[in-house]
């Protein structure tokens, strides 16, 4: 008779093995059976005991939330830098992304930004969906990146598969900001030293260049002090400096005090302690950071090597610094005028006129016959004509005679009176105060300096 084969046989052996293999680990070398005694509740105690806990460092799980965010959702993040010669485009290309997208995602930029602004060490935010397996091009998801302080430029993939891009705007608020220092070189590279900005310095000195020859009234041990207006964000990135709302110089003892105060039409207009306009006919000074290299009066001509009135002062500054007009008035004269070279003429108000001479070219909105306001640019320091190198050759005529652009007297724009004058005593007021209470040297490590104005 043929055998059957029977699995529970084979199951009953393999038991019985097992049985006796445990039995004879468990028979001392004595032979005399052991048996564990009873078994120890599992306690918290005793866990703890046995396992040691590791606590977690909270700085590297919180330091990146909205980079947890997105790994949560599937997306990875990315930062990558503008190289020299890079486009936009190869910097999304090297960073994994297929051209299609990245020149997708570039389209929908340039809609919204000028590329041609993109700086070499600009940083974009990357988000993408995650590598898959097999090695196919990286989905992208989004591009960030900051334009300016306050700004950003924000890409997204829609569901079709196209990009939009917008531009986001910071949310804002305003700050008083305090600067003060002594003069110890010039006047901007001791502001400088104070962290204060080049653009409110600026700003500063054209205030003060209706009654400061900048040339020759600032001395060593000199002092200055301003406050002024800036935008930073919500977690205190400056963002914009705004107007001056006080601004103070101490010239060889004598103090001047401006204070800015809005009219009722909205203006904002600087005058004095006394109420008086700061605003003169003319300014002194119609070129800024120039320096006065020749004077009014007699002089030995550097060209013609002999002795020749010299019915102007010449301001020596780069070519290409803006000129500004001394005062409100229309241009007579726009021209090429012989040893003036490119030359314009502006007529004022009360028999006053001025010149400049050896301009490099003209703003091309000021022509002859147009109008032109106090401080706007008419040309650009140059050196065509009679001239030894770039320079400003200005001159003032009061009822057509040359006379003497830095010893000129001039009345103030306008003076407040009455109820006017109460209002302006009270913002005068608040203004000293708000500069007491400041504290020039944490307010200013907030102060902005960008390297180009901003918008």
């Amino acid at each position: 008779m043929d055998k059957t084969f029977e699995p529970g046989a084979l199951l009953y052996a393999c038991t019985g093995a097992l049985i006796g293999i445990f039995a004879t680990l468990m028979v001392p070398p004595v032979g005399v059976p052991h048996f564990p005694g009873a078994i120890t509740p599992l306690s918290l105690t005793s866990l703890a005991e046995e396992v040691t806990l590791a606590e977690p460092d909270p700085i590297s799980w919180t330091e990146d939330v909205q980079g947890v965010a997105r790994a949560a959702m599937g997306l990875a993040v990315h930062t990558v830098k503008v190289r020299g010669g890079d486009t936009l485009a190869d910097v999304l290309v090297k960073a994994g992304i297929d051209r299609a997208a990245a020149f997708g995602a570039v389209e929908a930029i340039g809609g919204v930004y000028n590329l041609k602004k993109l700086q070499v060490g600009q940083e974009l935010e990357l988000t993408y969906d995650a590598l898959g397996t097999t090695g196919e091009a990286t989905p992208l998801a989004a591009v960030n990146f900051e334009t300016a302080p306050g700004r950003s430029i924000s890409v997204t993939r829609k569901d079709d598969g196209t990009f939009g891009a917008e531009e986001i705007l910071a949310i804002t608020r305003r700050e008083f900001v305090r600067g003060e220092g002594t003069i110890t070189s010039t006047l901007f590279e001791s502001a400088a030293d104070e962290g204060i900005p080049v653009e409110v310095m600026t700003a500063m000195v054209k205030l003060f260049s209706y009654d400061v020859d900048f040339q020759r009234d600032i001395q060593r041990g000199d002092k200055f002090a301003v406050m002024f207006e800036h935008t930073v964000t919500d977690d205190g990135r400056p963002v914009r400096n705004l107007d001056i709302r006080y601004a103070s110089m101490t010239l060889s003892g004598t103090l001047l005090k401006f204070y800015a105060f809005r009219q009722d039409d909205g203006s904002i207009d600087y005058y004095t302690d006394k109420g008086e306009g700061i605003r003169k006919a003319l300014m002194r000074t119609p070129v800024n950071g120039a320096t006065l290299t020749s004077s009014f009066g007699m002089r030995r001509h550097p060209i013609l090597g002999y002795s020749l009135m010299h019915r102007g002062v010449d301001f020596g500054a780069p070519a290409g610094t803006p000129i500004m007009a001394a005062g409100d008035g229309v241009i007579e004269k726009r021209e090429r005028n012989a040893s003036y070279g490119n030359y314009i003429r502006i007529r004022h108000a009360s028999g006053y006129a001025t010149a400049y001479g050896h301009m490099s070219r003209f703003a091309t909105e000021f022509t002859a016959g147009k109008r032109v306001r106090q401080g706007q640019i008419i040309g650009f320091v140059g050196a065509t004509g009679r001239a030894t190198g770039p320079h400003l050759h200005f001159e003032i005529m009061q009822n057509a005679k040359q006379v003497n652009p830095i010893s000129v007297k001039f009345p103030s724009s306008e003076k407040l009176a009455g109820a006017t004058l109460a209002k302006f005593k009270r913002v005068q007021a608040e203004a000293d105060q708000a500069f007491a209470g400041l504290d020039k040297s944490s307010d200013l490590a907030g102060a902005l300096e960008p390297p180009t104005a901003a918008p």
